[in-house]
């Protein structure tokens, strides 16, 4: 699955890459992971991610996944994370460290096997349709 537009190279005299962007899928992919992240945050500490935190854990799923995206579609996925979290608790019953367990596999990893993490990308990817 290719998760990268196509990149273009600057024409300065150093050749430097541009960050590349994202493609909706994978953009989708990212926000259901952080979406998750808020969710395994509330369920441990009672408490949401700090921004720091979400922008930390979308650089943590980049580098598993291969790739790299512009800081600042980093700090819009974390946004969309945070507005997108609290319906996602009062829709799915997700408060516990247990609950959110078979939700991952392999570690950190999402499941997408199990029918919540596929309805939560669902969400994220008609949110990010949107946009």
């Amino acid at each position: 699955m290719r998760h990268l537009t196509a990149g273009y190279r600057s024409e300065t005299s150093f050749d430097m890459s541009l960050p590349e962007k994202l493609d909706d899928e994978a953009r989708a992919e990212l926000l259901c992971y952080l979406v998750i992240g808020e969710l395994v945050a509330m369920a441990r500490t009672g408490s949401w991610l700090r921004t720091d935190h979400l922008v930390e854990s979308s650089r943590i799923w980049l580098k598993a996944n291969g790739t790299t995206c512009h800081w600042q579609d980093r700090i819009a996925l974390a946004a969309a994370a945070a507005e997108l979290a609290p319906g996602i608790l009062r829709t799915f019953p997700l408060t516990t460290e247990r609950s959110l367990t078979p939700l991952f596999e392999d570690g950190w990893r999402l499941d997408y096997r199990s029918p919540i993490v596929c309805d939560i990308h669902r969400i994220c990817v008609r949110f990010v349709a949107q946009k």
